[in-house]
Protein backbone atom coordinates (compact mmCIF):
# COMPACT_ATOMS: atom_id res chain seq x y z
CA UNK A 1 0.00 0.00 0.00
CA UNK A 2 2.00 3.34 -1.09
CA UNK A 3 1.03 6.81 0.91
CA UNK A 4 -1.73 8.09 -1.51
CA UNK A 5 -3.57 4.63 -1.00
CA UNK A 6 -3.52 4.68 2.79
CA UNK A 7 -4.64 8.42 2.86
CA UNK A 8 -7.33 7.52 0.73
CA UNK A 9 -8.69 4.35 2.54
CA UNK A 10 -7.98 6.09 5.93
CA UNK A 11 -10.11 8.14 7.79
CA UNK A 12 -8.60 11.51 8.54
CA UNK A 13 -9.46 11.55 12.34
CA UNK A 14 -7.24 8.22 12.75
CA UNK A 15 -4.51 11.37 13.34
CA UNK A 16 -5.35 11.48 17.16
CA UNK A 17 -3.09 9.02 18.44
CA UNK A 18 -6.36 8.85 21.81
CA UNK A 19 -9.20 10.42 22.44
CA UNK A 20 -9.39 12.60 24.95
CA UNK A 21 -11.36 11.50 27.40
CA UNK A 22 -9.58 12.62 31.06
CA UNK A 23 -7.57 16.19 31.90
CA UNK A 24 -4.88 13.64 32.06
CA UNK A 25 -5.40 12.87 28.38
CA UNK A 26 -5.43 16.09 27.78
CA UNK A 27 -2.38 17.08 29.48
CA UNK A 28 -0.57 14.12 27.76
CA UNK A 29 -1.88 15.46 24.05
CA UNK A 30 -0.33 19.23 25.19
CA UNK A 31 3.09 17.70 26.06
CA UNK A 32 3.61 15.40 23.26
CA UNK A 33 5.95 17.11 20.62
CA UNK A 34 5.09 15.87 16.54
CA UNK A 35 6.04 17.83 13.85
CA UNK A 36 2.67 19.48 13.27
CA UNK A 37 2.18 20.09 17.01
CA UNK A 38 2.99 23.39 18.63
CA UNK A 39 6.82 23.82 20.31
CA UNK A 40 7.76 25.43 22.95
CA UNK A 41 11.34 27.83 21.91
CA UNK A 42 14.20 29.56 23.82
CA UNK A 43 16.60 31.61 21.74
CA UNK A 44 20.22 34.07 22.41
CA UNK A 45 18.83 36.90 24.74
CA UNK A 46 22.06 38.32 24.63
CA UNK A 47 21.09 38.46 20.89
CA UNK A 48 18.17 40.21 21.58
CA UNK A 49 19.25 42.32 23.80
CA UNK A 50 21.51 44.59 20.97
CA UNK A 51 18.21 45.00 18.95
CA UNK A 52 17.72 48.36 17.58
CA UNK A 53 14.59 49.95 16.26
CA UNK A 54 15.71 53.61 16.10
CA UNK A 55 15.06 53.18 12.71
CA UNK A 56 11.43 53.05 12.67
CA UNK A 57 10.71 54.67 15.70
CA UNK A 58 8.23 56.78 15.42
CA UNK A 59 6.17 53.62 14.26
CA UNK A 60 7.49 51.73 16.82
CA UNK A 61 6.09 54.35 19.74
CA UNK A 62 2.81 54.25 18.22
CA UNK A 63 2.77 50.60 18.00
CA UNK A 64 3.69 51.13 22.32
CA UNK A 65 0.85 53.30 22.46
CA UNK A 66 -1.82 50.75 21.71
CA UNK A 67 -0.12 48.01 23.95
CA UNK A 68 -0.02 50.86 26.53
CA UNK A 69 -3.76 51.44 25.54
CA UNK A 70 -4.36 47.71 25.78
CA UNK A 71 -7.57 47.72 24.22
CA UNK A 72 -8.66 44.04 24.95
CA UNK A 73 -8.17 44.75 28.65
CA UNK A 74 -11.54 43.77 29.09
CA UNK A 75 -12.42 41.24 26.61
CA UNK A 76 -11.55 38.05 27.50
CA UNK A 77 -14.18 37.41 30.27
CA UNK A 78 -16.99 34.92 29.60
CA UNK A 79 -20.42 36.32 29.90
CA UNK A 80 -23.49 35.01 31.43
CA UNK A 81 -24.70 33.15 29.01
CA UNK A 82 -21.18 31.55 28.01
CA UNK A 83 -21.52 28.53 30.16
CA UNK A 84 -25.29 27.79 28.81
CA UNK A 85 -24.18 27.96 25.49
CA UNK A 86 -21.83 25.46 26.01
CA UNK A 87 -24.49 23.18 27.26
CA UNK A 88 -26.96 23.85 24.81
CA UNK A 89 -24.39 23.83 21.73
CA UNK A 90 -22.18 21.14 22.47
CA UNK A 91 -24.86 18.33 23.21
CA UNK A 92 -25.88 18.65 19.54
CA UNK A 93 -22.73 17.59 18.23
CA UNK A 94 -21.44 14.31 17.40
CA UNK A 95 -18.61 12.75 18.86
CA UNK A 96 -16.05 12.64 16.34
CA UNK A 97 -16.76 16.65 16.12
CA UNK A 98 -16.18 16.89 19.87
CA UNK A 99 -12.69 15.61 19.90
CA UNK A 100 -11.61 17.67 16.80
CA UNK A 101 -12.67 20.61 18.98
CA UNK A 102 -11.03 19.34 22.12
CA UNK A 103 -7.69 19.14 20.19
CA UNK A 104 -8.27 22.37 18.68
CA UNK A 105 -7.99 24.01 21.58
CA UNK A 106 -5.34 21.99 23.60
CA UNK A 107 -3.53 23.08 20.37
CA UNK A 108 -4.56 26.71 20.62
CA UNK A 109 -3.36 26.80 24.19
CA UNK A 110 -0.30 25.19 23.58
CA UNK A 111 0.73 27.53 20.78
CA UNK A 112 -0.60 31.00 23.35
CA UNK A 113 1.45 29.98 25.93
CA UNK A 114 4.40 28.74 23.92
CA UNK A 115 4.22 32.41 23.03
CA UNK A 116 3.78 33.82 26.56
CA UNK A 117 6.67 31.91 27.71
CA UNK A 118 8.76 32.51 25.08
CA UNK A 119 8.44 36.26 25.54
CA UNK A 120 8.23 36.12 29.18
CA UNK A 121 11.82 34.13 29.27
CA UNK A 122 13.01 37.29 26.96
CA UNK A 123 11.84 40.05 29.19
CA UNK A 124 13.54 38.57 32.25
CA UNK A 125 16.89 38.42 30.34
CA UNK A 126 17.37 41.61 28.69
CA UNK A 127 17.90 45.12 29.54
CA UNK A 128 16.95 46.34 26.11
CA UNK A 129 14.12 48.71 27.21
CA UNK A 130 12.57 48.69 23.90
CA UNK A 131 12.20 44.65 23.75
CA UNK A 132 11.65 44.57 27.34
CA UNK A 133 8.60 46.92 27.00
CA UNK A 134 7.46 44.99 23.92
CA UNK A 135 7.82 41.77 25.55
CA UNK A 136 6.16 42.50 28.53
CA UNK A 137 3.00 43.45 26.58
CA UNK A 138 2.86 40.65 24.53
CA UNK A 139 3.51 37.78 26.95
CA UNK A 140 0.70 39.84 28.64
CA UNK A 141 -1.71 39.23 25.93
CA UNK A 142 -0.47 35.57 25.32
CA UNK A 143 -1.63 34.61 28.68
CA UNK A 144 -5.01 36.23 28.46
CA UNK A 145 -5.38 34.03 25.61
CA UNK A 146 -3.98 30.97 26.98
CA UNK A 147 -6.28 31.30 30.27
CA UNK A 148 -9.35 32.00 28.19
CA UNK A 149 -8.62 28.85 26.33
CA UNK A 150 -8.05 26.68 29.16
CA UNK A 151 -11.59 28.12 30.63
CA UNK A 152 -13.12 26.31 28.00
CA UNK A 153 -10.84 23.11 28.50
CA UNK A 154 -11.87 23.43 31.68
CA UNK A 155 -15.77 23.59 30.98
CA UNK A 156 -15.50 19.40 29.75
CA UNK A 157 -13.26 18.79 32.81
CA UNK A 158 -9.90 18.90 30.36
CA UNK A 159 -8.40 21.84 31.94
CA UNK A 160 -3.98 21.88 31.56
CA UNK A 161 -1.57 22.28 34.44
CA UNK A 162 -0.11 25.09 32.76
CA UNK A 163 2.65 24.91 35.46
CA UNK A 164 3.51 21.17 34.65
CA UNK A 165 3.40 21.99 30.80
CA UNK A 166 5.60 24.96 31.36
CA UNK A 167 8.38 22.38 33.37
CA UNK A 168 7.99 19.09 31.57
CA UNK A 169 7.76 20.60 27.88
CA UNK A 170 10.77 20.06 25.86
CA UNK A 171 12.02 23.56 24.37
CA UNK A 172 13.99 24.09 20.62
CA UNK A 173 16.36 26.98 20.54
CA UNK A 174 16.00 28.75 18.00
CA UNK A 175 18.73 31.55 16.66
CA UNK A 176 16.35 35.22 17.22
CA UNK A 177 15.82 35.71 13.07
CA UNK A 178 14.43 31.92 13.18
CA UNK A 179 12.35 33.22 16.47
CA UNK A 180 11.35 36.23 14.39
CA UNK A 181 10.36 34.61 11.07
CA UNK A 182 8.59 31.47 12.73
CA UNK A 183 6.79 33.96 15.28
CA UNK A 184 5.97 36.34 12.63
CA UNK A 185 4.66 34.14 10.41
CA UNK A 186 2.62 32.29 13.73
CA UNK A 187 0.85 35.74 14.83
CA UNK A 188 -0.30 36.80 11.18
CA UNK A 189 -1.47 32.99 10.06
CA UNK A 190 -3.39 33.23 13.62
CA UNK A 191 -4.96 36.47 12.67
CA UNK A 192 -5.94 35.45 9.40
CA UNK A 193 -6.99 31.85 10.40
CA UNK A 194 -9.46 33.45 13.32
CA UNK A 195 -10.60 36.70 11.20
CA UNK A 196 -11.62 34.08 8.44
CA UNK A 197 -13.38 31.69 10.90
CA UNK A 198 -15.06 35.02 12.40
CA UNK A 199 -16.01 36.03 9.58
CA UNK A 200 -17.76 32.32 8.41
CA UNK A 201 -19.81 32.51 11.34
CA UNK A 202 -21.10 36.55 11.36
CA UNK A 203 -22.30 35.54 7.98
CA UNK A 204 -24.09 32.01 9.30
CA UNK A 205 -24.41 32.03 12.65
CA UNK A 206 -26.25 28.75 12.98
CA UNK A 207 -22.82 27.00 12.81
CA UNK A 208 -21.46 28.86 15.45
CA UNK A 209 -21.47 25.43 17.69
CA UNK A 210 -19.44 27.12 20.69
CA UNK A 211 -19.06 30.53 22.16
CA UNK A 212 -15.63 30.99 21.84
CA UNK A 213 -15.44 31.77 18.23
CA UNK A 214 -17.49 34.94 19.45
CA UNK A 215 -14.35 36.38 21.25
CA UNK A 216 -12.22 36.04 17.90
CA UNK A 217 -12.61 39.11 15.85
CA UNK A 218 -10.95 41.25 18.95
CA UNK A 219 -8.78 38.36 19.87
CA UNK A 220 -7.37 38.15 16.68
CA UNK A 221 -6.30 41.76 16.38
CA UNK A 222 -3.50 41.22 19.08
CA UNK A 223 -2.13 37.92 17.46
CA UNK A 224 -1.95 41.07 14.38
CA UNK A 225 -0.17 44.10 16.99
CA UNK A 226 2.72 41.15 17.95
CA UNK A 227 3.24 40.13 14.58
CA UNK A 228 3.60 43.98 13.44
CA UNK A 229 5.84 44.20 16.47
CA UNK A 230 8.05 41.29 14.81
CA UNK A 231 8.00 43.35 10.84
CA UNK A 232 9.36 46.31 12.62
CA UNK A 233 12.33 44.42 14.35
CA UNK A 234 12.80 42.82 11.37
CA UNK A 235 12.41 46.01 9.25
CA UNK A 236 14.94 47.79 11.21
CA UNK A 237 17.47 45.35 10.62
CA UNK A 238 17.40 44.87 7.11
CA UNK A 239 20.06 42.56 7.30
CA UNK A 240 17.57 40.01 8.25
CA UNK A 241 15.55 40.52 4.86
CA UNK A 242 18.43 40.14 2.57
CA UNK A 243 21.12 37.57 1.35
CA UNK A 244 20.54 34.33 2.35
CA UNK A 245 18.17 35.16 4.64
CA UNK A 246 15.61 35.15 2.18
CA UNK A 247 16.40 31.53 1.77
CA UNK A 248 15.54 31.37 5.31
CA UNK A 249 12.44 33.22 4.90
CA UNK A 250 11.70 30.49 1.91
CA UNK A 251 11.76 27.98 4.45
CA UNK A 252 9.75 29.06 6.85
CA UNK A 253 6.87 30.02 4.72
CA UNK A 254 6.64 26.74 2.96
CA UNK A 255 7.43 25.06 6.76
CA UNK A 256 4.55 26.96 8.30
CA UNK A 257 2.06 26.72 5.20
CA UNK A 258 2.44 23.02 4.53
CA UNK A 259 2.35 22.63 8.57
CA UNK A 260 -0.43 24.54 8.96
CA UNK A 261 -1.89 22.51 5.92
CA UNK A 262 -1.63 18.94 6.58
CA UNK A 263 -2.29 19.56 10.32
CA UNK A 264 -6.02 20.78 9.03
CA UNK A 265 -6.61 18.41 6.84
CA UNK A 266 -6.61 15.89 9.97
CA UNK A 267 -9.29 17.37 11.41
CA UNK A 268 -12.02 18.28 8.64
CA UNK A 269 -15.38 17.42 10.70
CA UNK A 270 -14.30 20.64 12.56
CA UNK A 271 -14.37 22.91 9.17
CA UNK A 272 -17.02 21.17 7.56
CA UNK A 273 -18.81 22.06 10.79
CA UNK A 274 -18.13 25.94 10.17
CA UNK A 275 -19.51 25.47 6.75
CA UNK A 276 -15.80 25.51 5.07
CA UNK A 277 -14.02 22.66 3.37
CA UNK A 278 -10.37 22.43 4.80
CA UNK A 279 -8.56 23.16 1.44
CA UNK A 280 -10.97 26.36 0.50
CA UNK A 281 -10.36 27.73 4.15
CA UNK A 282 -6.68 27.10 4.23
CA UNK A 283 -6.02 28.95 0.47
CA UNK A 284 -7.79 31.86 1.90
CA UNK A 285 -6.06 31.71 5.26
CA UNK A 286 -2.30 31.60 2.82
CA UNK A 287 -3.65 34.86 0.85
CA UNK A 288 -4.46 36.61 3.60
CA UNK A 289 -1.23 35.71 5.02
CA UNK A 290 0.88 36.49 1.83
CA UNK A 291 -1.05 39.93 1.31
CA UNK A 292 -0.04 41.00 5.02
CA UNK A 293 3.75 39.64 4.51
CA UNK A 294 4.47 41.86 1.93
CA UNK A 295 4.94 44.27 4.38
CA UNK A 296 8.36 42.85 5.84
CA UNK A 297 9.16 39.90 3.38
CA UNK A 298 11.04 40.49 -0.13
CA UNK A 299 9.23 37.06 -1.28
CA UNK A 300 5.59 35.27 -1.41
CA UNK A 301 4.95 31.84 -1.84
CA UNK A 302 3.14 31.35 -5.50
CA UNK A 303 -0.06 29.08 -3.96
CA UNK A 304 -1.39 29.41 -7.27
CA UNK A 305 1.44 27.33 -9.07
CA UNK A 306 -0.02 23.59 -9.62
CA UNK A 307 2.78 21.95 -7.68
CA UNK A 308 2.17 24.03 -4.31
CA UNK A 309 -1.32 22.18 -3.58
CA UNK A 310 -0.41 19.16 -5.43
CA UNK A 311 2.63 18.47 -3.16
CA UNK A 312 0.82 19.57 -0.09
CA UNK A 313 -1.47 16.51 -1.00
CA UNK A 314 1.41 14.41 -1.07
CA UNK A 315 2.43 15.57 2.43
CA UNK A 316 -0.47 15.42 3.62
CA UNK A 317 -0.99 11.48 2.74
CA UNK A 318 2.74 11.02 3.63
CA UNK A 319 1.87 12.46 7.31
CA UNK A 320 -0.86 10.14 7.51
CA UNK A 321 0.58 6.65 6.25
CA UNK A 322 3.66 7.22 8.65
CA UNK A 323 0.54 7.56 11.87
CA UNK A 324 -0.94 4.56 10.40
CA UNK A 325 3.07 2.65 10.32
CA UNK A 326 3.30 4.45 13.61
CA UNK A 327 -0.06 3.59 15.18
CA UNK A 328 0.64 -0.52 13.68
CA UNK A 329 4.38 -1.12 15.04
CA UNK A 330 6.14 -3.89 13.96
CA UNK A 331 9.45 -4.05 12.14
CA UNK A 332 7.98 -3.71 8.50
CA UNK A 333 6.10 -0.52 9.89
CA UNK A 334 9.13 1.18 11.12
CA UNK A 335 11.02 0.41 7.68
CA UNK A 336 8.02 1.68 6.50
CA UNK A 337 7.56 4.63 8.15
CA UNK A 338 11.16 5.59 7.42
CA UNK A 339 10.63 5.59 3.86
CA UNK A 340 7.36 7.90 4.13
CA UNK A 341 9.61 10.35 5.90
CA UNK A 342 12.13 10.49 3.06
CA UNK A 343 9.68 10.52 0.35
CA UNK A 344 8.03 13.86 2.80
CA UNK A 345 11.52 15.25 2.84
CA UNK A 346 11.74 15.06 -0.90
CA UNK A 347 7.91 16.17 -1.59
CA UNK A 348 9.04 18.81 0.84
CA UNK A 349 11.89 19.84 -1.34
CA UNK A 350 9.67 20.33 -4.20
CA UNK A 351 7.64 22.82 -2.74
CA UNK A 352 10.87 24.82 -1.58
CA UNK A 353 12.18 25.48 -4.85
CA UNK A 354 8.52 26.06 -6.26
CA UNK A 355 9.61 29.84 -7.64
CA UNK A 356 8.56 32.86 -5.59
CA UNK A 357 7.14 36.31 -6.43
CA UNK A 358 9.45 38.92 -5.74
CA UNK A 359 7.88 41.49 -3.34
CA UNK A 360 8.91 45.22 -2.41
CA UNK A 361 9.44 46.36 0.89
CA UNK A 362 6.54 49.28 1.46
CA UNK A 363 7.99 52.33 3.14
CA UNK A 364 5.62 52.08 5.83
CA UNK A 365 5.62 49.56 7.54
CA UNK A 366 2.67 48.99 10.09
CA UNK A 367 -0.68 47.68 8.27
CA UNK A 368 -4.23 47.75 10.02
CA UNK A 369 -6.16 44.33 10.95
CA UNK A 370 -8.94 44.96 8.26
CA UNK A 371 -9.55 41.53 6.65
Amino acid sequence: MNAQTAFMETDFTQMLVSNVESAADANQRALTNTVISPRFYTTDFKAMDKLDVSSVRQEWDLMMQEYEGDNNHDHFQRDAEFAQEVKTLMSKLDENLKQEFYDFLISSLTSEFSGCILYNEVRKNVSNPDIKKLMTYMARDESRHAGFLNSSLKDFNFGIDLGELKKSKSYTFFRPKFIFYATYLSEKIGYARYITIFRQLERHPDKRFHPIFRWFERWCNDEFRHGESFALIMRANPKLLQGVNVWWIRFFLVAVYATMYVRDHTRPALHDAMGFKSTEYDFEVFRITSEISRQVFPIILDIDHPQFKASLDKLTALSMAMSIAKAQGGLLNILKKGVFALSAVLEFGKLYFIPVIQSKLPSQVRLQPTW
